[in-house]
């Protein structure tokens, strides 16, 4: 792959990769600490330099390559991230791939630039994760020192250090969420769900079809798949709908 490139932000330097091609073009929108190295986003890198599509993968302020302490950041903040970047460095409307969080931000913008989606694919899509999941989850000691002290460190299977959850990303994430009212979605939207997945219940693809309104909705499960999404074959199911909504 090659080296990354620096795009300024309002929000600071955002690493990203971009490749030219006809559109419409395919943006990766990753996870919640994750980056763009993932499997998934060199996955559709690679599938749209082979179907000769623009492409655009980018690191969140505080994430990755980007500048920035991931603590300092919030929801809103990485949506913001997102606008600017899709708006200077893609053309017309483009397919938002979003992955965990990345499902979250994709439906952000999609009420903040609808004309700027061709289509959404949300790979266990996790919108309102900061109230319906880590503060659903905390206990009344738990949440006395969030509060108290502005943050708290809790284990993760993702990684070896524990995960830093501030109390501005969950007062930001109550404000951003988006399964409060219907979700304007005039677009073919696909959902792809793992039935394994530890992190995001099948109850939330379901709920986002419950609030979305739109005539081309639909939810794939995959049985045995984990929240990574990352198997041959499950990369290999991204691409062929990606190419089902975009041919």
């Amino acid at each position: 792959m090659d080296k990354c490139k620096f795009f300024e932000a309002p929000g600071g330097r955002l690493a990203y990769h971009r490749i030219e091609g006809i559109n419409p073009g395919v943006v990766f929108l990753g996870g919640f600490k994750s980056d763009m190295e993932g499997s998934k986003a060199t996955f559709l890198q690679a599938w749209a330099q082979k179907h000769g599509r623009a492409f655009l993968r980018f690191d969140y302020s505080g994430h990755g390559q980007s500048s920035g302490e991931f603590t300092d950041g919030c929801i809103g903040d990485w949506a913001q991230d997102a606008v600017e970047i899709v708006t200077a460095l893609t053309d017309g409307p483009q397919v938002m791939v979003g992955s965990s969080m990345g499902g979250w931000i994709a439906l952000l913008l999609a009420r903040a630039m609808p004309e700027r989606f061709h289509g959404l694919v949300g790979i266990a899509a996790a919108p309102d994760f900061t109230e319906d999941s880590i503060w659903a989850g905390l206990g009344t000691e738990q949440r006395a020192i969030l509060l108290r002290d502005g943050h708290i460190e809790l284990p993760s299977e993702y990684a070896d250090s524990p995960y830093i959850f501030t109390r501005r990303l969950i007062e930001d994430g109550r404000a951003q969420r988006v399964l409060l009212a219907p979700l304007e979605l005039p677009f073919p939207v696909r959902l792809l769900q793992g039935t394994h997945d530890a992190s995001v219940k099948l109850s939330v693809p379901l709920r986002i079809i419950e609030h979305a309104t739109g005539d081309d909705i639909r939810l794939t499960l995959v049985k045995g798949a984990d929240h990574s999404f990352s198997t041959p074959e499950c990369l290999e199911l991204l691409g062929e709908t990606i190419a089902e909504i975009s041919p």
